[in-house]
């Protein structure tokens, strides 16, 4: 028997609209601070590596630490406000990143529901076609189009070479 209604809790209006206030705001304030890089800015300004991020942090440490090692050629306070938002962004992303897991297995399950419920339909509306119900014949030849024959049958062997054993 198959596993049916895997998605068996369900969101209330009240939670859809909770969670698309909650993105609407999200936007928002994303909306005042962001820049919308084209396909090139994207490629040119790129996201730093591993080793240039651990360069970054280094440089930090170093500020915090022995200021007096820093050049004055930069602007430590734009410095840390950028790496302060790199933090934010990224703490964020990794949370959307999570959200967005948890929205996609949601609907995976309830995908995988509505799949189940429509095959045990199709097989209820081919039953029913068969007995000539009314209705029923034309519903399965519209369903029947999702459902192609591939042309491909296994061959049954013969009964004289069904009888042989096989050799070794």
């Amino acid at each position: 028997m198959p596993i049916t209604n895997l998605g068996r809790l369900h969101l209330t209006a009240a939670q859809i609209t909770a969670v698309d206030n909650a993105l609407g705001a999200i936007e928002t304030v994303l909306l005042t601070v962001t820049q919308n890089l084209d396909t090139d800015e994207r490629v040119r300004y790129g996201s730093i590596n591993e080793t240039h991020k651990l360069l970054v942090n280094k440089v930090r440490d170093y500020r915090n630490v022995q200021p007096s090692l820093s050049t004055g050629d930069v602007d430590w306070t734009e410095f840390e406000a950028d790496y302060q938002d790199r933090v934010f962004a990224d703490t964020r992303l990794e949370r959307f990143n999570t959200l967005a897991r948890m929205l996609s297995d949601f609907k995976i399950i309830h995908d995988f529901d509505n799949y189940q419920d429509a095959l045990t339909d199709y097989d209820y509306t081919k039953y029913k076609s068969a007995t000539k119900a009314p209705g029923f014949t034309e519903k399965a030849d519209e369903l029947k189009q999702f459902f192609p024959k591939t042309g491909t049958t296994v061959a049954k062997p013969s009964a004289a070479k069904a009888d042989t054993p096989p050799t070794e």
